[in-house]
């Protein structure tokens, strides 16, 4: 009995094995992208899209340079349904979910091209001063991670 109870168990268990491996049978899987939604304060979405400008978009150039990133899109949500709700999102592409774990060398890269666009080479001053320019434009609302996948033909 106990014999025949294993066997049920292990043949259930790999069933969702199975049904894994058809589903990807469906599909190629591509890049991740990491998406950072935010709400901009009352009167301040102008005002944090030249902050963009000035800062996010040296920034993308250099990490994409660096390879860090894939690609980047910032996103407006046209529809905005209550106070809760996002207006502007950040996108980032990366390669794979592992290029999302902490790398010191990447980690590295990030300061350095930072620091070159701020001018700043104090982390904690540089950290201040950016936090100080966009905590009054915008409140962060979630992270969302999604990946890209490719239908089968």
């Amino acid at each position: 009995m106990k014999k025949i109870t294993l066997l049920a168990i292990l043949i259930c268990c790999s069933l969702g094995f199975v049904q894994r491996a058809q589903a990807q049978d469906n599909y190629t899987e591509g890049p991740v992208w990491e998406i950072n939604y935010y709400r901009t304060k009352p009167g301040k979405f102008d005002e944090y899209l030249k902050y963009l400008r000035a800062n996010y978009a040296k920034s993308i150039a250099k990490q994409k340079q660096a390879g860090i990133i894939l690609d980047s899109k910032v996103l407006l949500n046209p529809a905005v349904n209550g106070p809760d709700d996002w207006d502007i999102a950040i996108c980032y592409l990366y390669s794979d979910f592992g290029r999302l774990n902490y790398n010191q060398a990447t980690e590295d890269q990030m300061q350095k091209i930072t620091a070159e666009i701020s001018g700043e080479r104090n982390k904690e001053k540089r950290d201040a001063k950016n936090d100080a320019n966009r905590f009054p434009l915008r409140d962060f609302i979630r992270t969302r991670y999604l990946r890209e996948i490719t239908l089968k033909p």
